[in-house]
């Protein structure tokens, strides 16, 4: 029953904006986007090189000995691949330590089926509601961030975001053009710089315990002369924040034009709550953690559920799940397997089945029927719930860490190594897209009654 319930679940993961497409990038319509996807589209429709060297050798009349006509099938397919090698200057690389990659390329295991092969469970919202940006618009905020992230002040922002989640943080804060920003966990300040570049006359306002200035003894970081900060001696958690009377300070009466982004690993169902009793409508989560990982109970986790499509999960260790899982685990960083997965009783739901709070500090263990009723609260309250997709498929990034079984497809899927280029992400160090967790926008409103 479990590997039938396993098997119903493994359904196509949702597109970008929760209804299924060919493609993450398939109404890219421009004339540099077209050419770009037919060039490389064209790679995957080319005959077999053993195909083409038979044919090759039929025509020369050298198919009388199977021996010969074989090894000269092989000589000539050697040839043809190093000849590929040198004169295609849109050869995709291949990395060495990345052997789903190198194994998808020659044929062995297609790379677009890894994503979303071990299900992507998606938030149910109230009315369907979804965002307004497109597939289309997302390329064209590529190749606008591109050039400014790599002016960053903090290159190397170790245990901080990475590529993927800055474009993210930058496209919808430019997206919603809010009238303030508020930011609960800055560390040395790389996202308040991205939203700063964002919206470049916008208040922010920081909530964090170590005031950014402090890691200025130490390195680069950012401190910005147009923000607001509860730091240090001034901090204050932003579930105690007197929010009606810090925004009447900036003006601010219509909390529905506030933009919230949380990268302070506390219990995403706590802040949820916190956020929604204040009156803010406009949410991002950084750190949206899967299942099983993580040192807090995220929205991905509360959404992870039987009854929503890509949820739940089988703890029999003969199972597809298992097997798949396993195998996953020896090529990805944060691939996890079944006895990862899996705690006392098979509780699977949030970590081993406890609840995670404050960067893995207080985990509280939870019952699978506080789990579910979790996750109809978060429905209850829903409006739109988008994750930020990868950048780019791993063979173009060469990232080892997250597990593409579990992630949307991303905005460049692999393969579209021109467009990939085009964009400029070849200019990027690979370390920069090792730090993807599914950030979540989500849009929230008082339930219905």
């Amino acid at each position: 029953m479990l590997d039938r319930a396993f098997s119903a679940r493994r359904t196509q993961p949702h597109s970008l904006f929760d209804v299924p497409t060919s493609s993450a990038v398939s109404d890219v319509s421009p004339d540099a986007e077209s050419a770009d996807l037919l060039a490389d589209e064209s790679k995957t429709k080319k005959p077999h090189l053993y195909v083409l060297a038979s044919n090759y050798m039929s025509r020369l009349g050298l198919v009388k000995s199977p021996c010969l006509c074989l090894s000269l099938c092989l000589l000539l397919s050697v040839f043809m691949l190093f000849s590929l090698m040198l004169n295609s200057r849109s050869f995709v690389c291949l990395s060495s330590y990345d052997p789903i990659s190198r194994a998808s390329f020659f044929g062995l295991d297609g790379l677009d089926s890894d994503f979303g092969s071990l299900g992507v469970p998606w938030c149910r919202s109230k009315q369907g509601k979804r965002v307004e940006w497109t597939s289309k618009d997302l390329v064209k905020g590529l190749e606008e961030f591109v050039p400014i992230y790599e002016t960053r002040p903090i290159k190397n922002n170790m245990h901080g975001m990475g590529f993927d989640h800055s474009f993210g943080l930058w496209f919808i804060a430019q997206w919603l053009k809010p009238d303030i920003m508020i930011e609960s966990g800055a560390f040395k300040g790389h996202s308040t710089w991205v939203m700063r570049q964002a919206m470049p006359d916008t208040p922010i306002i920081s909530i964090t315990p170590r005031h950014p200035e402090k890691y200025l003894k130490k390195g680069p970081a950012y401190v910005d002369e147009n923000c607001t900060y509860f730091a240090g001696k001034d901090f204050v958690d932003f579930g105690s924040v007197d929010w009606e009377r810090v925004l009447k300070k900036h003006g601010i009466s219509d909390f529905s034009k506030v933009l919230v982004f949380f990268d302070d690993h506390q219990n995403e169902l706590k802040r949820l709550k916190q956020a929604l009793k204040a009156g803010f409508n406009h949410l991002i989560f950084e750190d949206n953690y899967d299942t099983g990982t993580g040192d807090h109970y995220s929205l991905r986790q509360i959404c992870d559920q039987f009854y929503i499509r890509g949820g739940g999960h089988s703890c029999f260790k003969d199972s597809d799940e298992a097997r798949i899982r396993s195998k996953r685990k020896k090529f990805w960083e944060k691939a996890v397997d079944i006895d990862e997965l899996c705690g006392p009783h098979e509780a699977w739901w949030g970590v081993r089945g406890e609840m995670r709070d404050n960067f893995n500090h207080n985990n509280t263990p939870i019952s699978h029927g506080e789990h579910f009723q979790n996750s109809r609260f978060v429905e209850s309250i829903l409006d739109i719930y988008w994750e930020l997709p990868p950048a780019a498929g791993p063979s173009l990034t060469h990232q080892t860490r997250y597990d593409p079984a579990r992630a949307p497809t991303p905005i460049v899927e692999d393969g579209r190594y021109r467009m990939f280029k085009r964009l400029g992400l070849d200019r990027l160090e690979r370390s920069v897209f090792n730090g993807y967790t599914q950030m979540v926008y989500l849009q929230i409103s008082k339930p219905e009654t």
